[in-house]
């Protein structure tokens, strides 16, 4: 890669000697949005996809009639083929490039910018979105808003440097996604066998959670608190941002302070998130096999008396998908309350099948999840490969041409 950064290099000093250009997103386009579609609007089958915030970038759950689509996409907003949308709310920044099929997005949710490709490249705001520094404002959920938005300031070489950037970075993020959609195949098929391995008749006893254990409930823990170093702790959006089915070390820490306030989860523990910004994630387990540590509100500890590992497999199949659909709450926040976690039936084989059937889940789950094996392995590998190039191209000199 020494040849196109030398490449890129020498442009910049040829076109732009004494530095380039840094202009604030509102100075360079106009901030957009689809029209608001109402609950009653959408429909769970339907004509046209309709992306809400939790579904972006994901599989749609909602849809809209094509006479509504048509209409509001003549009348008003709609991204053109090739924009980049962005995620302003939850999740902030998630990026999906719009590839011109008939779909429809989610009002303040999800935005893009209206600009003139002759002065900034929609490939290379895609990339140039990654290493921002949001803006945000709100709770549980955050916001990005549109003052916020335009305000932040980015840099806006002229258009060979763009596309010299965008060719080079572009090869690492094509290799990603043909790793990820191999990752996803394989994804697809482990949980088939996941399923089976968890399917049991009459013959095996079935109790509800609440027979088997109890739920904890976290209080308190917010991303600000976190240190470099003290009491282990896991926020809530963590599980399933960062962790896979099973842990023993946290990513973060409070200070031994704030810790003596804190709900704990001690070793065997099923931690469940509480809440998220779709169906897939709330309720995500992750089986907890280290020491005690704090754990944040919009979360429980589920402690009982079977294997933990097996539970939280359990809790990822698609018999316990369908059930928290059913009881799930809320639009743009989506919760499952914990006496209807608590009421979800399993079965309870002998812990010896238990231990049988985990020790088979564990070689497949480690194939699919485990950063340090396989094809996980490579993608992050690639992905930091990116990361570093990403960085080194897109770190300017801010002065003007």
């Amino acid at each position: 890669m020494n040849k196109p950064m030398n490449k890129i290099e020498k442009l910049i000093d040829e076109l732009c000697p004494d530095g380039v250009e840094f202009r604030k997103f509102g100075e360079v386009g106009k901030v957009s949005m689809c029209k608001r579609i109402f609950k009653n609007q959408t429909s769970s089958m339907g004509q046209i996809p309709f992306y809400k915030i939790g579904t972006f970038g994901k599989q749609p759950d909602a849809f809209i009639s094509a006479e509504i689509f048509n209409d509001y996409r003549n009348r008003f907003s709609f991204p053109k083929k090739g924009d980049v949308l962005l995620s302003a709310s939850g999740t902030i920044g998630r990026r999906v490039v719009y590839d011109g099929e008939p779909a429809y997005f989610q009002d303040s949710n999800i935005i893009w910018l209206e600009h003139d490709e002759s002065v900034v490249l929609n490939k290379f705001l895609y990339h140039i979105y990654e290493i921002v520094e949001w803006q945000t404002e709100g709770g549980t959920i955050q916001r990005l808003y549109n003052d916020n938005f335009k305000k932040i300031k980015i840099p806006i070489p002229p258009l060979p440097i763009q596309q010299e950037i965008v060719k080079i970075l572009d090869t690492f993020t094509t290799l990603e996604a043909e790793l990820e959609a191999e990752l996803e195949a394989r994804k697809k098929q482990y949980k088939y066998y996941r399923d089976e391995l968890l399917t049991f008749g009459d013959d095996v006893e079935w109790k509800t959670l609440g027979e088997i254990g109890t739920l904890i409930r976290g209080n308190g823990l917010q991303k600000k608190d976190f240190v470099e170093s003290g009491v282990g702790c896991i926020h809530y959006g963590q599980i399933y941002t960062y962790y896979g089915t099973h842990a023993k070390k946290t990513k973060t820490f409070v200070s031994s302070v704030l810790a003596k306030k804190l709900k704990k989860a001690q070793k065997g523990d099923v931690l469940i998130s509480g809440v998220s910004e779709n169906i897939e994630d709330v309720c995500k387990p992750l089986a907890w096999l280290g020491d005690e540590i704090c754990i944040s509100g919009d979360m429980f500890a589920f402690r009982h008396n079977q294997n933990t590992k097996f539970i939280a497999y359990l809790l990822q199949t698609t018999d316990f998908q369908k059930y928290k659909e059913r009881y799930a709450q809320g639009a743009k926040v989506t919760r499952v309350k914990a006496d209807r976690i608590l009421g979800h039936k399993i079965p309870i084989p002998p812990l010896s099948e238990q231990e049988r059937i985990v020790t088979i889940l564990d070689k497949f789950d480690a194939l699919v999840n485990d950063i340090s094996v396989g094809l996980p392995a490579e993608l992050n590998a690639r992905r930091k490969q990116y990361e570093y190039y990403r960085d080194k191209l897109l770190s300017f000199k801010a002065v003007n041409c």
